[in-house]
Order: structure tokens, then C-alpha cells, then sequence
């Protein structure tokens, strides 16, 4: 079965996805009042009139929080509509003060669009209905009375207000594999052009999975949605366990309910918390207090004029720019400061693909051993140009090279010239010399010598790799190649 058709089918069911992402934008304050949006202040510290809907209070729209929506609109070649409208969802909840959550539905700010990524070496693209402005909701805090606390709950109101642009798909997500892709590109995409800051455990990216199976042919199955999934890892799981719960369901015989449910990562299990609503169960209808939202062209064209290059417009440059393969641009655009450290390590050393190999081998590999992001390496771009210019004209062979970086990373040295010197690591590339090097391993091997020149291939690499064990692996190798296979007519 190709990877194509496995995706696709589950126990002979088709898997359909639609996600529903809730972005925490990043502002300074919250969506209609001045009340600070900062993470991890005192409970109840940063809600003020507006947000504890205090008689009297009036909403006032953060304009940031509008200059966000655009960029996002932009950035997903979305509409933006140049007026649109917020409602009230009416639903009771301890944490949500006024009763109803502003959000909009009829009429979002964004409206279409699309997000387009790869799954392996298979371009996806995932449609998208809206991106529509809402307040975020409180938090309830429970105590564990095994703790001491004696069971109670507590209502912390600091998120309440917070800005969110909740980005809602078509179903056109088929395994929990391209789903797990989707978020990675959104969440990428979202910090990239500056509106979130992507932390997902603090919850300023929050998904929810709409999911459902169905035989193929067949109308869409009963979704269920799982709630609030604040890892990719836990994400992949959590669908997995569902589509095959959802399946087992079905063959047994049961039908399956509309319900929204959460997923456990100690058992890895969803469960469901609650029979799941339809919109006509939050009775919207438009918010009096907060006239139409009206977006002028001039605004959309002086926040597109600000955009920075979008990360598949800089990967498909890099195709075009350095020649690189299409998997090498996707990679060093997973985010800005990637993509500008391989960026000046590429034009200062003149070797493009050199530089890709090692910001996604070398550096990479370090950086993830110490749990680092690229923002912190400490081996600055033009150190690594300078280092790969040096390989690139045979002073270090490739692994030298690496004890270079080695150096270079635990801070024992600024300078790679002086690096190289300093461990004796610059390559012999005298002629004369490798060809004495040579003469001798040819003289004391004779016998590789009469099974290359009886057809056995293997041989010739054994001859190299004594010759670079007898200079101690300073023979630069391209030479030393060139000349053995002279040496051997």
C-alpha cells in the first residue's frame, strides 16, 4: 500500500479533520480594555472593570489586535472583509464573567484563505473558512484535595479579555500525521510574521481536532471535538486514539455523539467532558455595545507594505537563489532566525549548499543535544562561513572541520585560523608529500594493490583509508584519491 493510500484509509475508513486554532495575539493589552495581557501574574492582578463586566462598562476595540487579523489575512491569502461584525455567544461558564463571549460569526474579519505545506515529499494544501476576532475566556483553578487543598476551585479572570483570532479549516485534513503538519505550519507561520508568540504551554496556541470517520463514498461522519491540545506530540496521539475509538464503535454497532472530549496524556485515552453544542445553541446575535469593524483599504495596504517575506515565498527564493533542493529551503524556513543565520552564512562563505548542509546537520544536531534555539548559537554566522571556506579550499578536511566547530562552540577560540593552527588540523596538500604517503602504503599492501588491479573496487578504498590513517588524517582526500588511482594506472 503507498504512503498516499495509507494516509488516506484507516480499517477501511476515511479519517476527515477540521481544525479550529485559538491564537493568543500579541498585544500588550487586551482586546476591548487597556488591562495588561502579560503570563504568570498574580490571579486576578490583570482584570479590570471591562473585563469583570462591571455594570456600566463599554468595550473598546484594540486596534493592534484588528492590525493582527490583517497580517494573518495577508499572510493566507485570505479576503479581509472591509466591515465586519462582533457578536454575543451566549454560554455559562464560572470563568466567563459577562454571561456571553464577544466573538464574531456571521461576518469575520478574515474570511478564506489557505495554508499549504508538505507532508513528506507530498505538497498539502488545507483550506480555510475564517479567522475571526473573540475574547478569551477566564480560567478555572482546581485544587487536588489529596494535596490538602480540600477539593475547591478557584476562578482566575487574567486571561479574560485576552485577544484571539480563532482560524477555523475545511475538513480537509485526512490523518493525524498531515494534521500534526497543518499546526506546525500555522504555528510557524503565525510567529513568523510577529501576531503570536506560539507558546503552547502557556496557551497562546490552542487546538481543537474536529473528528470523524466515515466509509469512503459516505456523507461525513458525527464529529467529536478534542479540546484544547497544547503539544504536537499529544495531538498526533490524541486523533490516533479517537479515529480508532470512533472505529471500534461503529463495528460494534453504536452510533456516534456529538460531544466534546479531552485528551489524558498519562493514558493516553480521550474522554468525553460534554454533549458538544451547535451554534444555535449560543443564540447569537450582534453585540450593541460595539459598532461594525471597518478596515480600510489604505489600512490592508500599509500593513502589507510592513509584512515581512513570507516563509514559502523565502523558501522557493532559496530554490531559486542558491540552487538548493526544495526539502533543504522548507527546512531553513521553519523560522526567521534560521533561515538568516544560513542566509549570512551562505553569501559570506560563497558556498550555499555547504551551509545548508551544516546549519541542518551540524549546528542543528547541537542545538538540539542542549535543547538550544537557533537564537542562541554560539557560533556566530560569519564564524561559520569563515569555517566552511576552509574546507571549501581543502586547508581542513570535513571532519577537522568539526573539531573546529567543536572549539569554536565551547567558546576555546574566536578566530578559525587560529583555531586550525592552534590543533595542527590544516590538511597536507603538498603533492610531494602525499605521494610518499602513498608509495609506502602501496608498497606495504601489496596485496590490495593485485586485488584492485583484478577488478575488486573495495580495495581501492581500503588503500585510501590506510593512506589517511598513515597521515593521520591531514592528507587532504580528494588528492589523495586523484593520485592513488594514478599510482594504479
Amino acid at each position: 500500500m503507498s504512503t498516499k493510500t495509507a494516509s488516506l484509509l484507516v480499517q477501511g475508513y476515511e479519517v476527515v479533520i477540521g481544525f479550529e486554532t485559538h491564537t493568543q495575539l500579541a498585544t500588550q493589552s487586551k482586546i476591548f480594555s487597556r488591562a495588561a495581557t502579560a503570563f504568570g501574574a498574580e490571579p486576578n492582578t490583570q482584570a479590570c472593570a471591562v473585563d469583570l463586566a462591571l455594570p456600566g462598562t463599554l468595550p473598546v476595540m484594540n486596534r493592534e489586535a484588528v492590525a493582527c487579523a490583517i497580517r494573518f489575512g495577508l499572510a493566507v491569502g485570505a479576503h479581509i472583509a472591509e466591515k465586519s461584525v462582533f457578536a454575543r455567544k451566549n454560554y455559562f461558564y464560572p470563568d466567563l464573567p459577562k454571561g456571553y463571549q464577544i466573538s464574531q460569526y456571521e461576518i469575520p474579519v478574515v474570511q478564506g484563505g489557505a495554508v499549504s505545506f508538505f507532508l513528506g515529499d507530498e505538497k498539502k494544501t488545507v483550506r480555510l473558512v475564517r479567522a475571526h476576532l473573540e475574547e478569551d475566556a477566564g480560567k478555572s483553578l482546581h485544587e487536588d484535595s489529596s494535596l490538602g487543598g480540600g477539593g475547591q476551585s478557584g476562578i482566575d479572570l487574567n486571561r479574560a479579555g485576552t485577544p484571539l483570532l480563532e482560524i477555523v479549516t475545511e475538513p480537509d485534513i485526512r490523518s493525524s500525521a498531515e494534521a500534526v503538519a497543518y499546526a506546525k505550519e500555522l504555528h510557524k507561520i503565525v510567529t513568523w510574521i510577529g501576531i503570536c508568540d506560539g507558546n503552547m504551554q502557556e496557551g497562546s496556541f490552542r487546538c481543537d481536532a474536529n473528528v470523524s470517520v466515515r466509509k469512503p463514498g459516505e456523507k461525513l461522519g458525527t464529529r467529536r471535538e478534542i479540546k484544547n491540545l497544547n503539544s504536537f506530540k499529544f495531538m498526533q496521539q490524541a486523533i490516533d486514539y479517537e479515529v480508532r475509538w470512533q472505529i471500534e464503535q461503529i463495528e460494534d454497532g453504536h452510533a456516534i455523539q456529538q460531544a466534546t472530549v479531552l485528551f489524558d496524556p498519562d493514558t493516553g485515552e480521550t474522554r468525553a467532558m460534554r454533549t458538544k453544542e451547535d451554534a444555535a445553541d449560543y443564540r447569537y446575535f450582534p453585540d450593541p455595545d460595539l459598532p461594525p469593524l471597518v478596515v480600510a483599504r489604505a489600512w490592508v495596504d500599509q500593513v502589507k507594505a510592513a509584512m515581512p517575506e513570507l516563509p514559502r515565498a523565502m523558501a522557493e527564493r532559496f530554490v531559486q537563489q542558491y540552487g538548493l533542493p526544495e526539502y533543504d529551503a522548507t527546512t531553513l524556513t521553519q523560522s526567521p532566525a534560521m533561515a538568516a543565520y544560513f542566509e549570512a552564512a551562505a553569501q559570506a562563505s560563497g558556498q550555499a549548499k555547504m551551509a545548508s548542509n551544516w546549519v541542518m546537520g551540524e549546528v542543528s544536531r547541537r542545538l538540539n543535544n542542549e535543547e538550544r534555539d537557533i537564537a542562541d548559537v554560539p557560533v556566530s554566522a560569519a564564524q561559520l562561513a569563515a569555517l566552511l571556506k576552509r574546507i571549501a579550499d581543502g586547508t581542513v578536511s570535513n571532519n577537522a572541520a568539526k573539531q573546529v566547530m567543536d572549539a569554536l562552540w565551547k567558546g576555546e577560540g574566536q578566530d578559525v585560523d587560529a583555531v586550525i593552527d592552534a590543533k595542527g588540523l590544516k590538511q597536507v596538500s603538498d603533492t610531494g608529500a602525499i605521494e610518499k604517503i602513498i608509495d609506502e602504503v602501496m608498497a606495504a599492501n601489496a596485496d590490495m594493490v593485485a586485488q584492485f588491479r583484478a577488478g575488486k573496487e573495495k580495495a581501492f578504498n581500503a588503500l585510501v583509508g590506510q593512506a589517511m590513517k598513515a597521515s593521520k588524517g591531514k592528507a587532504n582526500p580528494q588528492q589523495v584519491n586523484d593520485l592513488l588511482r594514478q599510482k594504479l594506472g
